[in-house]
């Protein structure tokens, strides 16, 4: 069984799957492509995976590929706690500039949908995070970009002290929306 719930942002979804609880611990059918058919309504191909491991207070984003290349992402968290942010960039989108966030853990097991268009990123909340994702199109380092994880034209709350969060060099100095290039 996989739950469906909209998110407030045109196209972007939580995927609630069925978790089997029992005196050994838990399974879970992390993917399966004829489910996510059948309860998206979406025939996407994903043909990459990727996973990082972060420790607290780790942000990662907000990113995207453009143009051609912009992916669709389905995301979850396999190890520890994350707050999930998403932006939609897409110009003639009605939910253009709003953002969503979700805390994704391996105690809730809920994945999130991110449309091609959109940006993404993350913070560790746990001591230690393994993320992982789909992407329904390949990597292309020509197309990389992001924009400031706090940038205020999406008043995004982190709910943690700003002055605590480890970025790397690349995310500190991403171009304000206000200069983005889409």
């Amino acid at each position: 069984m996989l739950e469906l719930e909209q998110t407030p942002l045109k196209d972007c979804f939580l995927l609630k799957p069925s978790v089997f609880r029992d005196h050994r611990g838990t399974f879970l059918e992390s993917f399966s492509q004829r489910r996510f058919e059948e309860v998206t309504g979406l025939q996407i191909d994903f043909v990459q995976d990727n996973q990082s491991s972060s420790k607290k207070g780790v942000l990662r984003g907000l990113h995207f590929q453009k143009g051609k290349y912009a992916q669709s992402k389905l995301v979850r968290t396999v190890v520890g706690k994350v707050l999930d942010v998403v932006v939609d960039l897409r110009p003639h989108s009605p939910t253009f500039k709003k953002s969503f966030k979700a805390v994704l853990s391996d105690e809730n097991h809920h994945q999130l949908f991110v449309p091609a268009g959109f940006a993404h990123g993350f913070l560790t909340l746990s001591e230690v995070s393994v993320f992982a994702y789909k992407c329904d199109r390949y990597f292309h380092k020509d197309a990389d970009a992001g924009v400031f994880f706090n940038d205020a034209e999406f008043k995004i709350d982190w709910e943690y002290p700003v002055e605590d969060l480890i970025l790397s060099e690349k995310d500190k100095n991403l171009p304000l929306f206000k200069d983005l290039d889409l």
